[in-house]
């Protein structure tokens, strides 16, 4: 992979990970009995809250440092397909479930491609940073 396109999937990778922080921390920091009423009132039962709030939490931090970008971008996935099939795919496209799409589409494709670049990962699968071609 070229260096421009690393470049972008680091800035996908920095985006998700900084939003998915941030919604994680709002679960807990609103007081996580909100958000239990909330997923009750989807029909979702109420103690997920605290593992989907930790995973957007940890899954985020991670994300941001390019740890476990592909396993925490599977459970972003699946966490968006759930909030767009039981809270937003009612209310339409616009002002309905579009950024959660959005937020799907970029962590589908931090699961297929990976980020290498400024990843901690790499410490793990032993990749050098001279492995990146440039183009």
């Amino acid at each position: 992979m070229n260096t421009k396109a690393e470049i972008g999937i680091l800035i996908s990778r920095v985006t998700v990970g900084i939003i998915f922080l941030v919604h994680g921390l709002m679960k807990y920091q609103g007081g996580i009995d909100n958000t239990i009423g909330f997923f009750e009132q989807l029909g979702i039962p109420g103690y997920l809250a605290y593992p989907v709030g930790a995973f957007e939490i940890i899954g985020g931090v991670c994300a941001i440092i390019g740890l476990g970008t592909r396993i925490f971008a599977a459970i972003f996935s699946v966490i968006m397909i759930t909030a767009i099939i039981s809270a937003k795919y009612a209310m339409g496209f616009a002002g309905g479930f579009e950024f959660e799409l959005a937020l799907l589409v970029m962590s589908i494709h931090l699961l297929l491609a990976g980020s290498r670049l400024l990843a901690l990962d790499r410490i793990f699968t032993n990749q050098a940073a001279s492995h990146i071609p440039t183009a």
